[in-house]
């Protein structure tokens, strides 16, 4: 029968190096046994180097993408990634509002790995008063947490203030990931669950360079173990561990900050 095969969207922009973006999210949903889709908000020129350029897509072309998945598959859970400007993030939450894709996801994209701006300046009100409060998992790093609560995250009670901080805001499970956090041997996200538990997930900190697309691949994890019916706190857990062997298990591509190994989770832990 249709659409009984567990189907995924990620709504996001592209990366032309593979790393990030949508190209990583597909790669996490495939491996992760979804079949994922996509709304495309934005197109980068980029690599493991940098962003070189990127260009939004006209409103109108999103809207249509959303509406051609709506008329024809059944999305189980979906998440965003880079959403360019204002006006996009509205546009992205008009349709958010209008199609039920399953729990939502939203990894608030600001900085890519290499230091450039993928989102507006005057766009991160717009995330933190209209996108935030739909989210059912927020997945912030330390820098994008800072930005939507204006609290310091120098210490591991600061993020957990601001775990609490951005559920008043009105997203019901965070996420914040301490992979920014200048702890030589461990890598500490803090997660606060919409039942008011939370914990701390910890991994061995990696000395390598190969650590583009982290995000993205974290939250399209999420999404991925959601659309097939995990509950919120396993489907994060096995996220950190599938980013962690990814990291782990570096494969060599590129002269800048490489990608993940999208397989190591699922094939032990080897290349």
């Amino acid at each position: 029968m249709a659409n009984e095969f567990p189907q995924t969207l990620t709504i996001a922009g592209t990366d032309s190096g593979g790393g990030a973006g949508v190209m990583a999210d597909l790669k996490t949903m495939q491996e992760r046994q979804v079949f994922g889709t996509a709304v495309v908000v934005a197109v980068t020129a980029q690599n493991t180097l940098g962003v070189q350029d990127f260009m939004a897509l006209p409103q109108k072309l999103i809207d249509e993408q959303f509406a051609s998945l709506a008329a024809d598959l059944k999305i189980s859970a979906c998440k965003t990634g880079m959403l360019a400007d204002a006006a996009h993030v509205h546009g992205v939450v008009e349709n958010l509002k209008r199609y039920d894709f399953g729990p939502l996801t939203v990894d608030p994209v600001m900085i890519a790995k290499g230091g450039a701006a993928l989102l507006a300046d005057d766009a991160v009100a717009t995330v933190r008063d209209d996108l935030v409060p739909l989210a059912d998992v927020l997945t912030p790093n330390l820098p994008e947490a800072k930005r939507l609560t204006g609290l310091p995250l120098d210490d591991k009670e600061e993020m957990e203030a601001a775990a609490v901080e951005l559920q008043n805001l009105g997203a019901k499970n965070v996420v914040i990931k301490g992979g920014h956090e200048a702890t030589p041997d461990q890598a500490s996200d803090f997660v606060l669950l919409a039942d008011g538990r939370s914990f701390w997930l910890s991994a061995p900190r990696v000395d390598t360079v190969r650590t583009h697309g982290t995000g993205d691949t974290l939250s399209s994890c999420i999404t991925a173990e959601l659309a097939k019916g995990a509950d919120f706190e396993s489907a994060i857990r096995l996220a950190k561990d599938y980013v962690t062997a990814a990291i782990a298990h570096p494969i060599a591509v590129g002269h800048g900050h490489g990608p993940l190994n999208h397989w190591a989770y699922n094939q032990g832990g080897t290349i």
